[in-house]
Order: C-alpha cells, then sequence, then structure tokens
C-alpha cells in the first residue's frame, strides 16, 4: 500500500478536480462569446461541438449536473477527454482571452469539474432512447473511443447496437495509454455503465477472426463499424533492441498504469517524436531518472508532439538531441548506451516531408540505462485481411466523407482510419459516423439476432 501511495504521489495527475469555489471563480471568467447565430470560438475547436459556455454558465449558476447533461450529451466520454484532452491545442487555444494576452478559461477543468459531479451523484449522463422508425442492428467492432460514440450515438437513434471488444474491459488506449500523470483513475466504467443503460449490448474476449468469423458478424447485423484502432508499436529494427531495458512505449506505460514501473536507472533515451514519446519522457523524470533525451530524426518545427507538450518537458529537464538518429543500441545483456548519427533534411523526390539523411562521421553514444522507443503503432494487418473488398491505403482503412468503406454495409472510424489522433477526434468520428449509418443504410429482411453479452458467460 506504502508503494502505492508513493505512485499516486509521484504522479499526481496535473489538472486536478478544482474545488467548488475555485470552479465558481473560473467559471466567471468565461466571456460567453458566440454572437448573431456564429458558435463561441471554443465550440468550433471542440472536434465533438460541446456547448462550452452553456455547460461553463451552469457551473456559474451552480448546476453541475445540468453542466454534465450539456456536455455528456455532445461526447460520451465527456468525463474522460476532460482528463486527456490536449485542450491548449483545441478549446483553450481558441478562448479569446488569449487574444488579450490573458490566460484563458479552465475549460477542460470545469469539465472535470462537472463530469466528477455527475459521476458522484450517480445521475443518468444520456438523453433517453428514441424510437426509430426503422430500427437498425449495427455491430461495433471495438470498444474503444470511436466504437463506445458510435454505440452510444446510435443506440440514442433508437438502433440495437453489440459491441464486440477482443480485450476483456473496454476503452482501448483510454485505460491501457494514458499516461498517469494526465489521468490516475479512468471515468471509462461509469461511462461505459451510462452506454450500457442505453440498451447497447457489449461482448468482450471476442475476437473477430478467432471466436466470430467476420462473415458470420456481417450475417448477424444490417451494418457494421469497424473502430479496431491500432495494433501497438511499430518495432526499433536496430542491433541490440533486445536488450534488457529496451521498452516499447506502450507496455512502459502499461507498466506504470498498473502501477508496476520497471527499473530504468539514471539515464533513460526516448526514441521518438509524437506525444507519446513526450508522455514517456515526462514519465521518466516523474520516476527519478537523472538524465532523459529525447531522440528525434528531423527537426523540432517538424516534431509532430503539440508544442506545449514539448515545452512541458523542456522545463522539466527533458534534453532534445534533434536530426539524430539511432543506429544502433550497445551492451551485453542489459541496454547501456545508444550509438547515434546526426543528420540532415534533403527533399523528397515524391514531393512529401523532407527526408533524413544520415551526416557521415557524425557518430556519437548516449550512455543509456533504459531506452524507450515511440515510433508509431502498427495496423491490425491480421485482422483487417480477414474483412473482404476492403480498401487500405498506407496501412489505414479508407473512409468516404461518410466514414463508408469499399464494403458497402461497413464503415470505419478512428485510430484504424486516422492512424492514431487524440481521444476526443475518435469519438467525434464515432458520432459522425452513427449518423451516417442511420441514414445511408436500410435493414436487412431477414437476419439472425445478435449474440448475447459475453462478459458474464465467460468469466
Amino acid at each position: 500500500m506504502e508503494a502505492i501511495a508513493n505512485f499516486r504521489t509521484v504522479f499526481e495527475e496535473e489538472r486536478p478536480r478544482l474545488t467548488d469555489v475555485a470552479a465558481l471563480l473560473e467559471a466567471s471568467r468565461c466571456l460567453e462569446c458566440g454572437r448573431d447565430g456564429r458558435p463561441a470560438p471554443c465550440i468550433e475547436a471542440c472536434p465533438t461541438r460541446i456547448d462550452i459556455p452553456g455547460f461553463i454558465r451552469a457551473i456559474r449558476e451552480g448546476d453541475p449536473l445540468t453542466s454534465a447533461r450539456i456536455i455528456f450529451e455532445a461526447n460520451v466520454l465527456g468525463g474522460s477527454c476532460a482528463r486527456v484532452c490536449p485542450v491548449e491545442a483545441l478549446c483553450e487555444g481558441a478562448c479569446v482571452l488569449t487574444h488579450e494576452k490573458r490566460r484563458p478559461v479552465a475549460i477542460g477543468r470545469l469539465q472535470r469539474y462537472a463530469t466528477d459531479a455527475a459521476f458522484a451523484a450517480g445521475i443518468a449522463l444520456h438523453p433517453p432512447r428514441r424510437q426509430a422508425q426503422l430500427p437498425l442492428s449495427v455491430g461495433v467492432i471495438g470498444a474503444g473511443p470511436a466504437g463506445l460514440a458510435c454505440a452510444a450515438e446510435l443506440a440514442r437513434l433508437g438502433h440495437e447496437v453489440t459491441v464486440y471488444e477482443a480485450r476483456s474491459e473496454p476503452g482501448g488506449l483510454v485505460v491501457s495509454a494514458i499516461a498517469p500523470y494526465k489521468q490516475m483513475v479512468e471515468p471509462i466504467p461509469q461511462e461505459v455503465e451510462a452506454i450500457r443503460a442505453l440498451g447497447v449490448t457489449f461482448c468482450f474476449n471476442t475476437s473477430i477472426g478467432e471466436d466470430l468469423s467476420f462473415a458470420e458478424l456481417e450475417s448477424r447485423h444490417d451494418a457494421l463499424f469497424l473502430a479496431v484502432g491500432l495494433d501497438g508499436d511499430m518495432p526499433l529494427e536496430i542491433a541490440g533492441s533486445d536488450l534488457e531495458g529496451v521498452w516499447p512505449s506502450l507496455r512502459f506505460i502499461e507498466r506504470l498504469k498498473a502501477m508496476d514501473p520497471p527499473p530504468i536507472g539514471e539515464n533513460v533515451v526516448v526514441i521518438g517524436g509524437g506525444n507519446t514519446a513526450i508522455d514517456v519522457a515526462r514519465e521518466a523524470v516523474r520516476l527519478g531518472a537523472r538524465h532523459v533525451t529525447v531522440l528525434y530524426r528531423r527537426t523540432e518545427a517538424e516534431m509532430p508532439a503539440f508544442r506545449h507538450e514539448v515545452e512541458a518537458a523542456r522545463d522539466e529537464g527533458v534534453q532534445f538531441e534533434w536530426l539524430t538518429l539511432p543506429v544502433r543500441l550497445l551492451g551485453e545483456v542489459r541496454v547501456s548506451g545508444v550509438e547515434c548519427v546526426r543528420t540532415r533534411l534533403v527533399p523528397d523526390p515524391s514531393g512529401g516531408r523532407p527526408r533524413p539523411q544520415v551526416v557521415e562521421g557524425t557518430e556519437f553514444v548516449l550512455p543509456a540505462d533504459t531506452v524507450v522507443f515511440a515510433i508509431g503503432q502498427q495496423p491490425r494487418t491480421n485482422l483487417l485481411a480477414t474483412i473482404p473488398d476492403l480498401r487500405i491505403e498506407q496501412g489505414r482503412v479508407w473512409v468516404d466523407e461518410h466514414f463508408q468503406t469499399s464494403h458497402p454495409r461497413l464503415f470505419a472510424g478512428g485510430d484504424c482510419v486516422n492512424g492514431g489522433a487524440t481521444v476526443v477526434e475518435a469519438v467525434a468520428q464515432g458520432k459522425r459516423a452513427a449518423h451516417a449509418i442511420a441514414q445511408r443504410i436500410q435493414p436487412l429482411e431477414s437476419r439472425p439476432r445478435p449474440m448475447t453479452d459475453r462478459k458474464e458467460t465467460l468469466q
């Protein structure tokens, strides 16, 4: 218990819940922008289009439960997104106070305040189901953010929905791969129970292609929504990647989420330039590493990680080596160093991003007790290969503007389509896909009944 308490102290959340007084004071700073029928800039910057001035007004009026209802009406994972959204790049970044060189309204923390109040009160989080004129049966493959959002929206519209999930619990990367300093306790269980209360059936421990074929699934439903995400870290294909102390980023974060951090030593090297790489670097600082270095083969300007995340890491002492490529990992049993080489950017003949080119004679070694690589995730090729006539482009499932795939009754959204984006973007895609399914698909004349919930039968 002492170890867990210490862990919670080390990974204290960056944006903890506001007190009642602090929430009222912060809500009073909102100018309630938006005039002449145009939404406020913060609403336009939110992928799920939450009525942000509306929910803040309810807090200011002392009614956090109404505030929460406004949030959940637009975003079924409103509690999770309150914790993990990159608000600096979305709603708070669009706040008009920033144009006046003032601090933006703390929208994310106010959203957490309201949704936490709803969880504590146990209120119904979503509007009641409507009655669909021609109810559809829809199977949702994957219980991550996109799948949950699609299922909830379809259920609200009055359709029958069954969610199939290979794991034993819902949430996807929201549960397993969000840095603990962003979200120590996940609201996902309560959010999922609210979705279940809408009439959605969940089948956990059900892997498509193993427990159930795609053809059988297709025969059970009028339409399907594919929300399977991605399939773990891309491998680090350099010598020494099999040494002890070398971790793929998602496995490293999963250990932290289980409150079982691996020993990391004093020198940690993180390979990659995305938000996951920055998360890992900041986690290593909290675990006590004295020297944390992020290697990226391009320039800082081309780094895909959010600027505010990079600056936060830099403020915490993380070092960056730009235009640097790892060549091999050194060590006999456990990693002891990373041999690197400098790069320069050269034009891509095909017109894409400038490509890193090795600069001969610039080799150097960084000491490393632990190396974590976060160089992207790979598609679920085995699963996707079982779906007939499915168009794949650059490892991603192709969809049209309605999230319809090349398979006429299969829609898709989330990371398997966008290659890995934010939780709130996955939620937005799931919502939009649900409306497209409801508008574009007609019920089949005959079909067998969908599977019952395997959660209980498999335990």
